[in-house]
């Protein structure tokens, strides 16, 4: 079986798709149609990408298998690969820690302006009477948009902040009540819940208008779209935080500079809608010249840790399709 990884990938990763017998074929650089190109030239049945984008055109030919090597696939054209007979899988949970550990990073950082703090410095500046006004994350209340794995890792570190959690997920739409004690075992955050409160709230607005700080943890689709509106952003108090480690369109930008501007909301984003296709490049989103914005560079799944559990997760996918013909994680079929 012909494997092609179109992507940056972990050396554990091809030195495991090799232990089963694969040709491997490394060309992290292909893009757009030389991607089309060289799953043509190559015959390639399976391919491996990370952020690089899999439209149509690759679609053709061969292939029989695309494996997002992370969590969304909004980066891969999937109604073109069913129409095609192409399965898509991913790796879903595998990079949760890293993004939950990312997004309480960007909190801190907000929190007490670290990166104001060091720039300063470097600059040959002191002011502590300045960098001494902070609020603290302790006893401050943590509203998530999404109870999925990555929801579920940010409810566990909020229990070592001794934050308490309100939550909207689609699995309990319009509900408002506590998590129950099963619910905690079904989510694996029962441990949290016997050191702080988790409730439900029954929509987005209404965990905005609860919480300090608001953190988006949904995957891509039309019902996610734009979900963080103005009327969401309008429930939040002045100077809350909004963290965005998910997808940059889940949140209205438009609303989200407004609410900036008017609100003073302090914001953390390592999404953007305008982000370069390739790993260096030109940026010029607008949202980062606004005041009290901190970006990162889309970063949430890259640590080690993170990508040595999603290399491990791609060659038993590609193991599985290999042998039954059938794909874990399939997201297609």
């Amino acid at each position: 079986m012909k494997v092609l990884i179109a992507d940056k990938f972990e050396k554990s990763g091809i030195d495991g798709l090799k232990a089963l017998g694969c040709e491997v074929l490394f060309e992290p650089d292909l893009k757009d149609q030389a991607l089309a190109d060289g799953i043509g030239t190559t015959g390639a049945e399976v391919l491996i990408v990370r952020s690089t984008k899999v439209g149509a055109a690759a679609m053709a030919g061969s292939l029989k298998l695309i494996v997002r090597a992370g969590a969304g696939v909004n980066t891969i054209d999937v109604p073109a690969a069913t129409s095609h007979g192409v399965v898509v899988a991913n790796c879903p949970g595998k990079n949760s820690a890293a993004v939950a550990e990312l997004a309480f990073g960007l909190m801190l950082a907000l929190d007490r302006r670290i990166p104001d703090n060091a720039a300063d410095l470097q600059r040959g500046k002191w002011n502590k009477k300045e960098y001494s006004i902070a609020r603290g994350l302790s006893g401050r209340t943590l509203g998530l948009l999404g109870a999925g794995s990555i929801g579920c890792e940010m409810i566990r570190r909020a229990a070592g902040f001794n934050m308490n959690v309100v939550l909207w997920s689609r699995r309990y739409n319009g509900q408002d009540r506590p998590v129950t004690s099963a619910e905690a075992d079904e989510l694996g955050v029962r441990k949290a819940m016997e050191l702080i409160t988790v409730r439900l709230a029954p929509s987005p607005a209404e965990v905005a208008a609860r919480v300090d700080i608001l953190s988006v943890h949904l995957a891509l689709c039309p019902d996610t779209r734009e979900m963080v509106n103005a009327a969401v952003l309008s429930k939040l108090a002045p100077g809350s935080f909004l963290i965005n480690t998910a997808r940059a369109e889940c949140v209205d930008q438009a609303a989200l500079r407004t609410a900036i501007r008017e609100r003073h909301l302090r914001v953390g984003l390592d999404v953007f809608v305008s982000e370069p296709a390739t790993p260096t490049g030109e940026f010029a989103d607008p949202i980062v010249q606004e005041p009290g914005v901190y970006g990162t560079h889309h970063i949430g799944a890259s640590t080690d840790q993170a990508q040595e559990a999603i290399a491990a997760e791609t060659v038993r996918i590609v193991r599985t399709f290999k042998d039954t013909g059938k794909a874990p994680n399939a997201v297609n079929v």
